[in-house]
Formats: C-alpha cells, structure tokens, sequence
C-alpha cells in the first residue's frame, strides 16, 4: 500500500496536456493497486508570474515540501517573447532554485531505441538498435554554478567561469550510480577530460575509489569528445553514463535524439532522499499547445521513474513502460512519429493517454 502526495506543476503550453495524461496514468495505478496516492496543483512558471509576477512563490516551494515528489511539465514561452520578463528568467527563476532547493544533485536521462519506432532514428538501424542508455548527470555544482568574473586585461574584455567540484559532491553521485547500474546491465562508463581538466582528475580518482566498492560493476573510462562520437558511432556499448554537469548537459541531448522523437523521453533529478522531480526532457512548444497534438509520452515515463526512484515499485513502473510499448507495437503514433507512414493509426495527446490507461487496466 502506497500513501503519498504529489506536487504538480502543470507547465506551459502543452505542459498542462501532457501533464494530464500522465496523471490519468497515475490514476489507473493507483485504482488497480488500492494505493492512495493524491495530487495537489503548485503554481510555477509563467501561470506564477502572471498571478505574482514571479515564476517560484515562497508558497509554491513550502507546499513541495510537503509532498513526496514533484510531477513538472516543460516551462518557457515562445521562441520570439524570450526579452519578455515573463519568459527571460525562467530558468534562473524557477528550475535552478527547485533543484537547489530540495538540493536535487542528480538527473536521469534514459535514451531508449523502441523496436517499432526504430526508423525514426536519424542513426542506422544495425547501429541503434537495444540502445538502452541511463545518463547520470550531476547537477547543482560545477561550471554553471562556479565563479563568474568579467574583467579588463589589456584594454579588453575577458570572461571567465570556473569549474570546481568538491570530493563529496562527485562521490555521492558516484555511489548512486553504481546502485543504479547494479539493477541494469552492471556497467558504468565515466565521461570527464582529465588529460586537460583538474577537476576530470578528481572525478576519474573518485569514482575509481567508489568503484572498488561494487566489484560486480565494470567501471569504464571515456574522454569527453571520444564519448560524443561513439554515442552516434556505437551507442549499444554504453549502460549507464556518469559526468559532470556541462558534459551531462550536452551529451544527453545528443543521446535524445537516438530514439527518434524527444516526445519519449522522461527525466528524473533526484538527492539523497527519496523524494524527486519528474518531467519530460522537451520544452513547452508552443506553436502545438492546444491541438491536442503533443506526445503525452514522455510525461506518461515519468510516472514509471516516479514509480521506481521515489517509491521502489518497479513492477508498477515496468507495467507503464510495458504499456507504452505494447500502444506502440499496435501502430498507434502522435503526430511527431507519423513522418507520412500510412501503416499507422494517428492519434491525440489525450486518445494516447486513453489508450496506455486501457492497457495498465487490461481493458
């Protein structure tokens, strides 16, 4: 029996319809399993702003503390009102100061390449296919957190951002991706660049002490640029993926994309705790919102690393990625995976979500 709380921030733009459908998700979870798990709406972003004209109230922040885990769809405007003060500070304003607060120092990015959407890869099939990669990422220190200087050097202007990491910061993300990797493929790869950065040496030193501590894990060792190519060359080779914040950042980007569509794409920042904030990886798109268009997939995944991470129910969380395959294999697609096939069946954000319900119920 699971008892819990679950913060919702809804999002912009599509955010509030994809967040729906994962809730409908939840909500058959919780039917078929007796659980009481309850939701309470927390306002965020540009819903914040235009009430209080910031984009994380102080009361937004004590009502998450409350709950067991945060369910986010995407934040952010359109592309050409980013000057606009409700849109420009998002970032900085509400999901930076979420994982600070609740010091969330690890995301989780999975890449999956599903059988049935193979040909949606950009990469060849031969190459990309049983891709299954966990990027773990570090994610409150580093360079975007480091010191900022702007200074004058010879009549010039010169900018500098400074990377630094501590030794407790890089071991205990290092043990929580070992943990993971146990329960996967039992192998981690360490993407850093300790031929050129001091703080790559401390990472690679690190890791390789947390390593000897699960001797049933392969630890691997990869310079960054190297890791960039073979993730497009040989993306099969890699299980779980751990690395700094900058490097994390670009390299699960250019892991997204191996699936054929970042509508499929979940992600999960969690602490030391048990408690994580859960949302899709894509932005708010609004030249879609309101067509009940967008792929509510990736919001829907949430709910299955919700399921596993905060609340260490795996066959719940393997029923929901069951289901989503299972739609799949059946030829039902949103419109982002249709690209003029006329062998499958297009529908909705919320006819999708209807569809992943029916098959958790088994009806």
């Amino acid at each position: 029996m699971v008892r819990a709380t679950i913060g919702v921030l809804p999002g912009d733009y599509i955010g509030p319809e994809i967040t729906r459908e994962a809730l409908k998700v939840l909500d058959a979870i919780n039917r078929k399993y007796g659980w009481d798990i309850r939701t309470v709406h927390l306002e965020a972003s540009g819903e914040a702003y235009d009430k209080y004209g910031k984009h994380l109230p102080d009361h937004t922040l004590e009502k998450a503390a409350t709950c067991d885990a945060l369910l986010k769809g995407p934040f952010g405007g359109p592309p050409e009102e980013l000057h606009h003060p409700k849109w420009s500070g998002v970032e900085q304003g509400a999901i930076l100061p979420l994982r600070k607060h609740f010091d969330l120092f690890m995301n989780l990015r999975e890449t999956k390449v599903y059988p049935s959407l193979i040909q949606h890869s950009p990469i060849k099939e031969d190459i990309v296919a049983d891709t299954n990669i966990l990027i773990v990422r570090e994610l409150t220190s580093g360079i975007y957190f480091g010191k900022k200087e702007e200074r004058i050097v010879d009549n010039e202007r010169e900018y500098s951002d400074v990377e630094a990491y501590r030794e407790s910061e890089i071991r205990r993300i290092a043990l929580r991706a070992f943990e993971i990797a146990r329960n996967r493929r039992k192998k981690v790869t360490l993407v850093a660049k300790s031929n050129v950065l001091k703080s790559s040496v401390l990472w690679r030193e690190v890791v390789q002490e947390v390593a000897k501590d699960f001797p049933d894990v392969v630890l691997d060792y990869m310079h960054v640029d190297n890791a960039a190519m073979q993730l497009i060359l040989n993306p099969r080779q890699f299980d779980v993926i751990l690395t700094n914040n900058m490097f994390g950042d670009i390299l699960s980007d250019e892991a997204s994309v191996l699936s054929g569509s970042i509508g499929l794409l979940p992600s999960a920042s969690l602490g030391s705790s048990t408690f994580g904030l859960y949302e899709p990886i894509h932005g708010s798109a609004p030249s879609i919102a309101g067509k009940n268009i967008a792929n509510p997939i990736s919001a829907i995944l949430c709910i299955a690393l919700m399921l596993r991470y905060t609340f260490d129910k795996e066959q719940q969380a393997q029923e929901i990625e069951n289901a989503v395959e299972k739609v799949l294999e059946q030829g039902y697609r949103t419109a982002d995976l249709v690209q003029g096939r006329p062998d499958v069946q297009v529908v909705g954000t919320d006819r999708m979500g209807d569809l992943i319900t029916k098959q958790i119920l088994g009806s």
